[in-house]
């Protein structure tokens, strides 16, 4: 059982879908996300971040009903947003709450096997990861979302680069970001040009990248070849976390076997489908069901996968 430790606020998101209603804050956030779903998936796993008193108690009860440990500094106030769907997939997110920055690297990052850097809102800076990288030659695995993310005049979260983005990645195994995170970073729509996205995003500094585009699936490039990954169709109910189980799914492969990157990124789109089938944690990811979407995605897309 490999310990995977992850940095990244907690947060409690209050979400509308077109076809759900979490009917008040849930528990959620990138790296939260990413450890259950590789708890799930059997590995054990260790969340690092900051809570207020506001959802101290309830969070820790969430987080020994998932058998997820923690590593926790006060904060002020919780994080959390609210989340708003339409029906094409797309979304806007509203302040709810914002937690601090991160100041805490637990000893138990030098026994892990890939440290997961996943924050919501600017609470992983450079010096951090920095620190963290300084005791750890685990893998590095960044999804970038919130260094991106700024909160406008009318409170509601809005994306811009960050200069500090090519010293982070070049710390990092992985960087994976989704379409506009991609296009952020790199000026590219992933889109229209997916190959050139993703190796701008390589270009940052990390060894491999991964753009994530929904609907479209992922490409994956290592600097030798790029990998097109199929998307596991199903009814996307609920698409928040969607790339935190991506991510999980494609560690969890990748632990395994890191020369195969097809099968990692099939497990990665395997594991996000059945996160996004539902709403909230406590989404049925099972090691059964993941194996079987994965080996149905490999079947029938191993051959016009490598580029």
């Amino acid at each position: 059982m490999a310990l995977i430790v992850a940095f990244g606020n907690p947060v409690y998101d209050d979400i509308t879908t077109p076809y759900v209603t979490t009917g008040g804050r849930v528990l959620s956030g990138c790296s939260t996300n990413g450890c259950l779903a590789l708890t799930h998936l059997g590995h054990q796993t260790a969340l690092v971040g900051g809570v207020g008193p506001d959802y101290h108690q309830r969070f820790l009860e969430d987080m020994q009903r998932y058998q997820v440990s923690t590593y926790l500094q006060p904060s002020v106030q919780t994080g959390g947003f609210r989340l708003i769907y339409d029906v094409c997939g797309d979304r806007t997110l509203d302040l709810l709450g914002q937690a601090d920055v991160i100041t805490l690297v637990p000893d138990v990052c030098t026994s892990a096997a890939a440290i997961i850097i996943g924050p919501i809102l600017q609470e992983t800076p450079l010096s951090l990861i920095e620190r963290i990288r300084s005791i750890s030659a685990a893998p590095l695995l960044l999804d970038p979302q919130g260094l991106l993310r700024c909160i406008g005049a009318d409170g509601r979260v809005e994306h811009v680069a960050n200069p500090d983005m090519h010293a982070i990645a070049s710390l990092c195994t992985v960087v994976k970001a989704n379409e506009v995170e991609a296009h952020v970073m790199t000026g590219v729509d992933p889109r229209q040009e997916p190959g050139i996205a993703v190796q701008r995003v390589r270009a940052l500094g990390c060894q491999i990248a991964i753009v994530t585009l929904a609907e479209l699936g992922s490409v994956i490039d290592d600097g030798v070849r790029q990998y097109h990954i199929p998307a596991y169709a199903t009814l996307a109910r609920d698409s928040t976390g969607a790339g935190d189980t991506y991510m999980a799914g494609f560690l969890h492969a990748y632990l395994h076997n890191p020369d195969d990157l097809f099968v990692a990124g099939c497990t990665g789109a395997a594991t996000a489908s059945i996160w996004i089938e539902h709403t909230g944690p406590d989404a049925p990811v099972t090691m059964a069901e993941v194996l079987r979407r994965t080996a149905v995605l490999v079947s029938q897309y191993r051959d016009g996968g490598l580029r």
